[in-house]
């Protein structure tokens, strides 16, 4: 699943492309990607809306339109690619932006997962999925506080815990598992039980860890791949992730593979006490 770096990458990529690009019609092959939405509405709604900025809140896409937001959420294995017009439609194409009338962009999904939303711009923060989202990694309101009143009551390991949107958000399983290698906790860890050098470590290796994911353009696993199959580097420095039964790059300890909340958890239990 795409995570905030990978987010990160594929908002800069579209950016590059569309901006001050105008929607000239839409074409929705599968209308629940626009989820409990008159689709006939959004067609004519988004007609003629050009793309002033693009930009990113946790794993979501926002582009900024002249009346209008439309959200975009990746999910699994969502994507947007560029075609030409008349080219044809391939499965799992499933919307498609009518790019003044020179390109197109298709949002192709193989997993039918992702989501969009197209949204009143008045609404943007009082009605829409963003109003759920925590604080992103790097807001100045990401203390050591907040996380004590966020994890106080929780008798949850830490690990699943750090996937919560809704405390930090942007934070996917990979970067979860690299976090917590580097702030030297142990996945199973209860959030009640951590303390305040811990909280610290852990804020400190949120934003270390994510901003070099970005600068690498994120990572590519199995089936993820930014805009038009460019493929991210960050794989190349992952230190526990996907690493059962290899050496502890510290240590030589031998890597674990543990299920924790339901999702694979990759981490050595000499560094991580």
């Amino acid at each position: 699943m795409p995570e905030l770096p990978e987010v990160e990458t594929v908002r800069k990529q579209l950016l590059n492309h569309l901006q001050h690009k105008t929607i000239k019609s839409i074409n929705i092959i599968h209308n629940n990607v626009f989820e409990n939405q008159d689709t006939n509405k959004v067609k004519l709604n988004i007609q003629n809306q050009t793309i002033n900025d693009i930009k990113r809140r946790g794993k979501w896409l926002i582009f900024e339109l002249d009346n209008y937001d439309l959200l975009s959420h990746l999910r699994m294995e969502g994507k947007y690619l560029y075609r030409k017009p008349n080219e044809k439609i391939e499965k799992h194409e499933l919307v498609i932006f009518n790019i003044d009338d020179t390109f197109e962009l298709r949002y192709k999904d193989t997993r039918k997962f992702g989501k969009m939303y197209l949204i009143n711009k008045e609404d943007l923060y009082k009605n829409s999925p963003l109003t759920k989202l925590g604080l992103e990694p790097w807001d100045d309101n990401l203390t050591i506080n907040y996380l004590k009143d966020k994890y106080k009551n929780k008798k949850l390991p830490i690990k699943t815990v750090l996937l919560d949107q809704s405390i930090i958000t942007g934070i996917g399983n990979i970067y979860a598992d690299e976090i917590l290698f580097l702030s030297k906790i142990n996945p199973h860890k209860k959030c009640s039980d951590l303390n305040d050098k811990e909280l610290k470590l852990i804020i400190e290796n949120t934003k270390k860890v994510l901003d070099k994911a970005i600068k690498e353009g994120g990572t590519t696993i199995r089936s993820y791949t930014s805009e038009e199959g460019v493929s991210g580097r960050f794989q190349n420095n992952l230190l526990v992730h996907k690493r059962e039964n290899e050496k502890c790059l510290v240590c030589n300890n031998i890597i674990i593979r543990d299920k924790i909340g339901g999702r694979s958890t990759y981490y050595c239990n000499k560094c991580q006490k």
